[in-house]
């Protein structure tokens, strides 16, 4: 009788439900606690089963990388302990998961072949993680797919971690709904601007986000990235990133003189 509700809640319940329309409607119906926890013990297993990069370099690369954007994030965001590993990979990707973990693909290398370009990937993930993106789509696969089960055990908000994970399970697996299930076009280009901005205000290059999906467009001339599932066209993302730059410009100058000037690669 875990999940069972009584017949007559049901009407009430779906009465209850969030109306989807074309207006941007985030949906969050997990506490951040309990999805940062699932997320670092996804993390955990990726690590367990994965095999993790022996180079050095690349690893002390993602991480500066890493710690110069978290230090401008906002709070909480800023203050937790990310953690970044490199996976033995040829596949250009890369994510964040919610509990400040970061998962680079080896072959991101081949694309992103400086430290802003690096930057750029990153903070584009990191920016999801801040807009609590992951919140919001595993929130309308366990609604799509759980029903009143959820509303009552999970958008209550009474629900354990443990009854909560149960729900994630049913619903495909931690896997499939925080790296499988694709972002939507409107979360891809809100990451884009946050991390864009993320990137000057580390003092990063701002540009090198149009030079980054450049590489990545070409790529996918010939094998399609995971990473640009579901991504807006690129010619209106490179547009996008194009025309935010320059005013972006006096912003990494900024972080510049104030000291905050990497030295990733």
């Amino acid at each position: 009788m875990k999940y069972a509700f009584a017949a007559t809640a049901l009407t009430l319940a779906i009465a209850c439900l969030p109306t989807i329309s074309d207006a941007r409607q985030p949906l969050h119906l997990i506490s951040d606690d309990q999805l940062a926890q699932m997320g670092q013990e996804e993390f955990a297993k990726m690590k367990a089963t994965q095999k993790m990069s022996t180079d050095a370099r690349q690893q002390a690369a993602v991480n500066c990388v890493v710690n110069s954007l978290r230090a401008v994030l906002p709070a909480p965001y800023s203050t937790q302990a990310w953690e970044a590993r490199v996976f033995v990979d040829d596949t250009p990707n890369a994510f964040a998961l919610p509990g400040a973990k970061v998962g680079v693909n080896t072959g991101m290398f081949r694309i992103a072949k400086t430290q802003d370009e690096l930057a750029a990937v990153l903070g584009h993930e990191m920016g999801h993680i801040v807009a609590r993106h992951t919140n919001e789509r595993v929130s309308r696969q366990l609604l799509a797919q759980t029903g009143v089960q959820l509303l009552g055990a999970v958008a209550s908000r009474h629900a354990s971690a443990q009854t909560t994970r149960g729900l994630v399970n049913a619903a495909g697996g931690g896997a499939q709904l925080f790296l499988l299930l694709p972002n939507s076009r409107t979360q891809e280009a809100e990451a884009d601007q946050l991390g864009q901005r993320y990137m000057a205000q580390a003092g990063f290059d701002p540009a090198k986000a149009v030079t980054l999906w450049q590489h990545m467009d070409a790529e996918s001339q010939s094998r399609p990235p995971q990473f640009l599932s579901t991504h807006p066209n690129p010619a209106n993302r490179l547009r996008d990133l194009a025309a935010r730059a320059p005013g972006l410009q006096p912003v990494a100058q900024s972080a510049r003189r104030a000291g905050r000037n990497p030295k990733c690669f």
